[in-house]
């Protein structure tokens, strides 16, 4: 298997790094979830303009044509840099179900185009989520209804609002009637949709948890180069050390897995449910640890407001359920490893699809 990116890939994720790095700094990001929306208009534009909207939007509609590999490099990216998950579940999950419609379908053209363009927002409801992000902002929702897709405007719903520990995260509980008029998909193909969009949800995150472990884990190496006790930095200490190496393990242990899953969704391979919960457990795991290393590392100073490992600390454990659960993936990868016949060991996990 290579998991070598090409050179287009590796040169857009740097641009919006860099891009990133500039537009969404901390105190942007405080200043931005201390207002009740919590979303920047301007600063969607602006990442509309990078091009990063247009990432999985055909070529037809306007879009770059990229698929979930590159996504796997542009999730850690925004995880990096704390930027709402719903900017990835509009140009990616939701733009991947999108296709999946018939092309028949009045609206889906313009949908897609407007996705890339960076003018759509669409928020998603799935049974795994029960509360959806971004719901109250939503020029589309895309509801499941058992196999049924369906396609609602935000005056079609009611909205419930919820808290979250992360303040970047807007959380309503959607409550609408299903019908045929706003009925897309059904029976197999409303399945096959949803599965989909479930794997793309769930690979989302974990690429997300993975960007935000590597913060977490950039801030704690600053934090204990500069902070000092007993006459020298905290970082000398062989205890700090090793516990900094761990998440650095962690997140390297994680890539791979990260990659493979994205792979596998690209290329249509059979057991792409089964790699996507691997990833999901893998990059949760890393951020996990590198939160609760960096909140060591930091004292109880890393909760507080002007502390910036707080703002992807509680990012980290907001996202840790979205798209299904620890629980949820380990059951999924139980049933694949346990069912009778299942390919397992080292000739197995990188053989090329049939």
């Amino acid at each position: 298997m290579d998991f070598t990116f090409n050179d287009d890939q590796l040169a857009f994720r740097e641009a919006i790094g860099r891009f990133l790095m500039v537009e969404a700094a901390p105190e942007t990001l405080r200043e931005l979830w201390e207002t009740d929306s919590g979303r920047s208009p301007d600063l969607r534009g602006k990442i509309a303009e990078q091009g990063l909207t247009a990432l999985s939007v055909p070529e037809s509609a306007g879009g770059l044509g990229m698929g979930d590999i590159a996504w796997s490099l542009m999730t850690q990216e925004l995880g990096y840099y704390g930027i709402p998950d719903s900017l990835a579940d509009t140009a990616y999950v939701a733009c991947g179900l999108l296709q999946g419609l018939p092309e028949s379908l009045g609206g889906r053209q313009g949908w897609l185009e407007r996705v890339a363009d960076g003018s759509l927002r669409i928020a998603l409801g799935d049974p795994v989520n029960p509360l959806v992000a971004d719901a109250h902002l939503a020029d589309l929702l895309l509801m499941a209804h058992g196999d049924e897709v369906h396609v609602l405007s935000r005056e079609e719903v009611a909205l419930e609002a919820n808290p979250s520990i992360d303040a970047s995260r807007r959380l309503r509980r959607v409550r609408w009637q299903p019908a045929a008029a706003t009925r897309v998909a059904s029976g197999e193909a409303g399945r096959a949709l949803w599965q989909q969009t479930l794997d793309r949800g769930a690979l989302s995150v974990a690429g997300q948890l993975l960007g935000l472990a590597q913060r977490m884990l950039d801030l704690s190496v600053d934090y204990v180069a500069q902070r000092r006790q007993f006459g020298k930095p905290l970082g000398a200490f062989q205890a700090v050390k090793h516990q900094l190496a761990d998440v650095a393990g962690k997140i390297e242990f994680a890539k791979p897995v990260l990659y493979r899953a994205a792979a596998s969704l690209e290329r249509g391979d059979p057991r792409a449910a089964l790699h996507v919960s691997q990833a999901k457990l893998a990059c949760g795991e890393a951020s996990w640890l590198a939160a609760r290393h960096g909140i060591q590392v930091h004292g109880a100073m890393g909760y507080t407001w002007e502390v910036d490992l707080q703002i992807f600390m509680k990012r980290a454990w907001a996202l840790d359920a979205a798209w299904g659960d620890r629980g949820y993936h380990k059951a999924r990868i139980a049933d694949a490893i346990l069912a009778e016949g299942a390919e397992l060991g080292p000739g197995h996990t990188f053989r090329e699809a049939s």
